[in-house]
């Protein structure tokens, strides 16, 4: 024992450090919004958008919902927790009035399990709840994407204990996509992805806008 706890201690800064990297190969992309608000600064109490590739490809977010105003901070192949370890660059300067979270997909991924997606999203909203105690949060919901199939089931309990999480916290909502994703069989269907089975088409963003709208109209203005 007295062996084995200065050992234990001499990891703790080891992953640290391994957090530390992942989250620094967003570094670029987070500074591209810095400068980009030091440039053209956003308008505040928007809704913004936030999360991984599902966010930064809907390139016609602002567009697709006219009646607020939406900022995009999407960066591709992002988890949960790189959200949350930017929340003080990426979201609390812009004292959004609601926040827009598409993340977990690539949590699941690589290999995060579903009770660690619910933990990691209770972890985002302890963390932009810290700044802003009353902001909106719409979690949506993993969507049932061709290329993860393989990931159905996890996607599944995903969903499920964000759900119930949501369901326990005030002004925090779970926002269903998958259900309306699925086909008749309980399957994932292409005609809502590009090519690579993985990324939305034009139909699957419109698919998302009605099933979003409600949620954003309700808490942008």
């Amino acid at each position: 024992m007295k062996i084995l706890l200065p050992l234990l201690f001499a990891l703790v800064p080891c992953f640290a450090c391994v957090a530390q990297t992942h989250h620094a190969q967003w570094n670029a992309a987070i500074e591209a919004f810095e400068s980009s608000d030091r440039a053209n600064p956003p308008p505040p109490h928007a809704v913004l958008f936030i999360g991984s590739s599902s966010i930064e490809h809907w390139k016609s977010v602002v567009a697709d919902f006219p009646e607020v105003n939406v900022i995009n901070r999407g960066f591709g192949g992002s988890e949960l927790g790189d959200s949350t370890y930017f929340a003080d660059r990426i979201i609390k300067p812009y004292q959004p009035r609601a926040i827009v979270l598409y993340a977990g997909d690539n949590d699941l991924y690589d290999g995060h399990t579903p009770q660690q997606v619910r933990d990691d999203f209770a972890a985002f909203v302890n963390k932009v709840r810290s700044f802003d105690p009353g902001v909106a949060i719409a979690f949506v919901a993993i969507k049932p994407s061709m290329a993860r199939k393989a990931l159905l089931p996890k996607i599944k309990q995903a969903n499920g204990l964000v759900h119930d999480y949501a369901a326990t916290q005030k002004n925090v909502t779970y926002i269903d996509v998958f259900t309306p994703m699925l086909a008749a069989d309980g399957q994932p269907q292409p005609k809502w992805f590009i090519e690579d089975g993985l990324h939305m088409n034009r139909t699957g963003y419109e698919l998302w806008i009605s099933l979003l709208r409600p949620w954003v109209d309700a808490h942008g203005r």
